[in-house]
């Protein structure tokens, strides 16, 4: 009987046990976001900056606890239904994420933080509404500013800075749109603003001409619009058509290359917001957006802040050397981080972003150009 050479049969043992141990742990990051209708172009900018976060992290070999981890994206789409954002919530718990970055909008990611807060998951959605964060949730961070500091910039701007004392208001009625212009209401009128109208839409409406009618009797100075670029486009379009001499003011929904195509000609002259300093004045927005461009074709503003939340969580999962959500928790909170977007990230007890720089742009022949950058704080 021939007999076993014992030391090959250790070898080839410890060879095995050697792949085994170098094989990563999967950590799941959950994301949900309109990747389907007609703000897809909004979701799959979010997905780009994550898709890529992912990859510079997961290209460093990350050990976490002592043991190599691989990050992994679990998405969904969400279609912005407020309705379909708490099952989500709920499959991402199920499939145990340890984290999630979304919803994209404030409509679906505060129905859905609910189910995040209950199960301990932490949420960094790009919502901007300010009941998103006062819900007084552990588990809710922010992408961007909020509609308190961007709308508080914008209502004293048009009014101190542009000198435009009539304004008329109309919003989509979303939890993101009407939050915004209510926010620019109060700021209009606290810089002595004269709110003449408040007209009401939805965000699915392309026809705007009997509220525009309506409007054009009051001869306002200007109208703000809160809502996304698939209603503000059209809305550009059919105030020149009735030959409103309005400024059309509007928020970082607006401030897409897909708005400047919707609009056209019509869109020259037209001011909306954005989170944060202009992409050249930080030392990572502009090569992350033509990362995202080569990469995926286009690009709009989103992707900086989607990858910058990635980090962040990363980050905070590095620093308790953990990835369960109840450890690493905590050092979410105290962040203090320079990325792309901002170089100091960092969050108040609620959530917000502390530092609520607001930039300001007007629409010429086509591309958007700085006017402003306000503090929001």
């Amino acid at each position: 009987m021939k007999q076993l050479h014992l030391p090959h049969l250790v070898v080839g043992f410890g060879l095995m046990a050697s792949a085994f141990a170098a094989t990563p742990d999967v950590v799941k990051i959950g994301f949900a976001a309109p990747l389907t209708g007609p703000q897809a172009h909004y979701g799959a900018d979010m997905k780009a900056g994550i898709v890529l976060a992912l990859e510079d992290v997961n290209a460093k070999n990350p050990v976490i606890g002592g043991k190599a981890v691989k990050f992994e994206l679990v998405a969904e789409d969400d279609e912005a239904d407020p309705k379909a954002a708490p099952g989500i919530a709920q499959r991402f718990v199920d499939e145990k994420v340890a984290g999630v970055i979304g919803h994209f909008n404030s409509g679906t990611s505060i129905p859905a933080s609910k189910v995040y807060a209950e199960a301990g998951i932490p949420q960094i959605a790009m919502a901007t509404s300010p009941a998103y964060t006062a819900q007084g949730f552990k588990t809710t961070f922010r992408a961007m500013t909020s509609d308190t500091q961007q709308g508080s910039v914008m209502g004293g701007f048009v009014v101190k800075k542009l000198g435009m004392k009539k304004i008329a208001i109309i919003d989509d009625r979303t939890a993101y749109g009407q939050g915004l212009a209510d926010q620019f209401e109060k700021a209009a009128k606290l810089a002595g603003g004269n709110v003449v109208a408040r007209e009401y839409t939805t965000d699915h409406a392309t026809d705007f001409a009997a509220i525009l009618t309506s409007i054009k009797a009051k001869q306002p100075d200007a109208i703000f619009y809160g809502g996304a670029d698939t209603q503000s486009g059209p809305l550009a379009i059919q105030l020149k058509r009735l030959g409103l001499k309005a400024q059309l003011v509007s928020g970082e929904m607006t401030r897409t290359d897909s708005f400047l195509k919707l609009s056209g000609d019509a869109g020259n002259g037209v001011i909306a917001s954005l989170a944060g300093l202009p992409a050249e004045k930080t030392p990572g927005a502009a090569p992350l957006i033509e990362r995202v461009k080569a990469r995926f074709g286009a690009a709009d503003f989103y992707a900086p802040y989607s990858y910058d939340a990635t980090m962040v969580m990363i980050r905070a999962m590095q620093a308790a050397n953990s990835t369960e959500p109840a450890k690493y928790l905590p050092q979410l909170a105290k962040t203090q981080y320079a990325g792309v977007t901002s170089p100091r990230i960092a969050y108040d007890a609620k959530g917000d972003l502390k530092n609520g720089d607001i930039t300001v742009y007007k629409a010429d022949k086509g591309q958007w150009t700085v006017m402003e950058t306000v503090s929001g704080n």
